[in-house]
């Protein structure tokens, strides 16, 4: 608990949300603009599929579907400056980063939440886009 209110508190309250679905094109833009991107999955799934180029690991639900909130938000407090600032969240078909989304949009109140489209297995793969391992 007090690490998620220690996340919590280095960001700041959003004005307005935002949670919307990109496709590959897009969060290659968003991330050469330095929008970061999140992959949420499990350490098996990053060793199986790989990653995104320059995405972040940073685990939320645990191989049983468990949400690690306080360590997640602990990390994510040191990855973004305020809940103004845009993020990208991706898991391996697009699932829990929309679970994962919608709660960062409607109950966290963070502006500019996207996901990928599809997720990494069924669109970024599909697509024939790189990861790195």
């Amino acid at each position: 608990m007090k690490k998620i209110l220690l996340g919590l508190a280095a960001l700041t309250l959003a004005a307005s949300a935002q949670f919307s679905t990109i496709d590959n094109d897009t969060l290659v833009k968003m991330q050469s603009q330095g929008v970061p991107v999140i992959d949420i999955r499990t350490p098996g799934e990053w060793k199986t599929t790989g990653i995104i180029k320059g995405a972040h690991k940073m685990m939320f639900f645990d191989e049983k579907g468990r949400p690690d909130m306080a360590n997640w938000f602990f990390d994510l407090g040191h990855l973004l400056k305020d809940k103004e600032q845009p993020v990208i969240i991706y898991c391996a078909h697009a699932n829990r980063s929309k679970a994962l989304g919608n709660f960062m949009d409607k109950e966290l109140h963070f502006a500019k939440v996207y996901e990928l489209k599809d997720g990494i297995e069924n669109g970024w793969l599909k697509a024939g886009k790189p990861v790195e391992k």
